[in-house]
């Protein structure tokens, strides 16, 4: 009899381990609809960065600056891989009647969700405002299954 109760006790503890918050934690590059867990513990961060007005037919943030830019800021923190779109947005801030139309840059990135890896975010964004005297670049993060 005690044998079992020590059996049971046993199953139970390693029940408890198996759905631990923590196992949920560690990510991994594999993941898919039967395998849930592996895909859990990713964010998806998309910045934006305006590039030049609509209407600028010289810019001076050319399309090879971008890139030195990716090359230098980006690349080095997030080697695994990232993607860039070409967009056309407009904002209007505080105190101006019209919005400023501008050609950007989203740069969206997939990353195990990590202090590490959202100060290099940080660093992204705050490298840009120094190199352009652009006063915000907007970021939106969310929690992403991720499966490769």
């Amino acid at each position: 009899m005690n044998l079992r109760i020590a059996l049971f006790a046993s199953l139970v503890f390693v029940a408890g381990c198996a759905t631990s918050p923590a196992a949920h934690k560690t990510a991994s590059l594999s993941g898919d609809p039967a395998h849930p867990a592996a895909a859990a513990g990713w964010v998806r961060t998309e910045l934006y960065f305006g590039i030049a007005l609509a209407d600028d037919p010289n810019p001076t943030r050319t399309e090879a600056k971008w890139r030195a830019f990716l090359d230098s800021e980006v690349t080095p923190r997030f080697p695994d891989g990232l993607s860039v779109f070409d967009v056309y947005g407009q904002w209007r801030s505080k105190g101006q009647a019209q919005p400023v139309r501008q050609r950007s840059k989203v740069l969206v990135v997939l990353y195990p969700d990590t202090p590490e890896h959202r100060a290099d975010i940080d660093a992204v964004r705050a490298a840009w405002k120094r190199d352009t005297g652009d006063q915000s670049v907007l970021k939106v993060t969310q929690a992403a299954e991720v499966s490769f």
